[in-house]
């Protein structure tokens, strides 16, 4: 789906109050079905490129290698996984 960017222009005429533009502008703005596409796109994320995908699971391998060797070394209390876990 391209990409589309729509601006809605409304020009006060002269005999014309502010209710009545505002009106129209409402009017143009759901004809060209703007709010509905951003509604239904609010929640949805675009899928991780598998560049990004990568680098994040080579940053993550990295972390967990530098833990294993700091808690080996003793500098660093291994944490348990279920440590928060009621009774």
């Amino acid at each position: 789906m391209a990409a589309s960017s729509v601006n809605i222009e409304v020009v006060k005429g002269a005999n014309e109050n502010n209710l009545g533009v505002l009106r129209r502008f409402t009017k143009r703005v759901q004809a060209a079905g703007v709010l509905p596409r951003v509604r239904s796109k609010r929640y949805s994320e675009r899928t991780p490129s598998a560049n990004t995908r990568r680098a994040k699971t080579i940053a993550f391998l990295k972390k967990k290698e530098v833990t294993t060797e700091l808690i080996k070394l003793g500098k660093m209390a291994e944490v348990s996984k279920f440590s928060k876990r009621r009774k």
